[in-house]
């Protein structure tokens, strides 16, 4: 008799379990597989805001993503499940290609960096990742960090443009992002609790309307006002860094030079490799003074900011978070406003927190839920201490 008609049937338990490794294994290959194509995707976006090198490297790093979908969806056939078609660009990365157009890309690096920093280790150690892929994830974080350093080259091909890492708002040359992104969630909090705090009060419809207008008026010129205080003074205080250091160039450039050479040291060249750069940077004052600018001050003296821009977004900003809450005492008044106003105010911020937390690479659900319990929490507050002055008549 044939040995094959002896062999026993295989055990149904262990099919089970195979089949649910199986599937298993497809849905994480295809949540990377989604993933990486997002990745090249919005390198892509941001290619098409950039130009020179600098999207050169962006086409680059797609590239890399894309071979790692690639890799991702030959796993998926070999399991012998399907292959998704790629999908339109995801909320995050229309909203981050949109403001690379926008503004600049100098102002979204610091999201994606942030969100490649996180990912740096994402293929350590995964048996089924291709050999190279975790050396390619912890090179994009490197590469978007001497992106937004402004990094180019190295020492041996001639020297290093440096520049030290400042927090991410300098990175938006105007201040106009920053300003936008917290004068939009200002108004909504601020001008929203107002608002609660006269309703709860009882305060009859057009009270509570002029209290919001009110409110929407004194807070978008007063923040205008303060970030251009604020913008010029800081813009000023560079200035006036930048013509000492131009100064200390033209009295005592071999000190200079020195100081430049130790720091090269201090970042690893040796003696004479940094006195060499050192030199080479010094022979041109403009070269030098932007060098120096850059690492002995952290300052990048193209990027200084803008004190009416980050004024002007400001104000709009904010008057479009405070009008949010008095748009329905316009057309109504009582009960019927209050609930529109609560509706749209709490719409409102979950779809700012949302869109925070997308730029920062985190869920949007999250970050929206957490906005709208931070801003809600804010307004009940406010609605009830109005409450309790307007019963008591103080």
């Amino acid at each position: 008799m044939d040995a094959e008609a002896h062999r026993p049937d295989p055990d149904p338990g262990t099919q089970d379990r195979e089949a649910r490794v199986i599937r298993r294994e497809a849905v994480r290959y295809r949540e990377l597989l989604a993933s990486e194509r997002q990745g090249a995707a919005l390198y892509r976006g941001l290619a098409a805001s950039a130009a020179g090198e600098q999207q050169q490297i962006f086409l680059e790093l797609a590239a890399v993503e894309e071979r790692h979908a690639a890799h991702w969806a030959d796993k998926l056939t070999a399991l012998g499940a399907d292959v998704p078609a790629p999908r339109r660009p995801g909320p995050r990365t229309k909203l981050l290609s949109w403001l690379a157009r926008r503004f600049s890309v100098d102002a979204v690096l610091p999201f994606v960096e942030r969100a490649e920093h996180s990912d740096a280790g994402l293929y350590e150690g995964d048996p089924d990742a291709a050999p190279g892929m975790a050396a390619d994830e912890r090179s994009h974080a490197r590469v978007l960090t001497r992106l937004r350093d402004g990094t180019r080259g190295d020492a041996a091909e001639g020297g290093r443009a440096i520049a030290r890492r400042e927090r991410w708002h300098r990175n938006d040359r105007s201040g106009a992002l920053r300003a936008a992104v917290f004068g939009v969630n200002d108004g909504l909090v601020s001008n929203g609790s107002l608002v609660m705090g006269f309703a709860g009060s009882g305060a009859a419809g057009t009270t509570i309307l002029f209290a919001g207008v009110a409110g929407l008026l004194a807070g978008a010129f007063s923040m205008a006002a303060g970030e251009y205080i604020s913008m010029r003074s800081q813009r000023e205080a560079y200035e006036r860094e930048l013509s000492l250091e131009a100064e200390e160039l033209r009295d005592d450039p071999e000190a200079e030079a020195e100081e430049l050479a130790l720091i090269y040291r201090a970042k690893g060249l040796d003696a004479d490799e940094a006195q060499r750069v050192a030199t080479t940077i010094m022979k041109d004052s403009d070269t030098a003074l932007d060098t120096m600018a850059r690492e002995e001050l952290g300052l990048d003296p193209e990027e200084l900011g803008s004190p009416w821009s980050a004024a002007f977004s400001s104000l709009i900003a904010f008057a479009l978070g405070a009008v949010v809450v008095v748009l329905p005492y316009l057309f109504g008044s009582g009960t019927a406003a209050l609930v529109t106003a609560i509706a749209l105010a709490a719409t409102a911020l979950f779809v700012v927190g949302s869109a925070l937390g997308l730029l920062n690479g985190r869920t949007a659900l999250r970050s929206g839920a957490r906005q709208l319990l931070v801003g809600s929490g804010a307004a009940l507050a406010v609605y009830f201490i109005g409450h309790v002055i307007g019963a008591g008549r103080i």
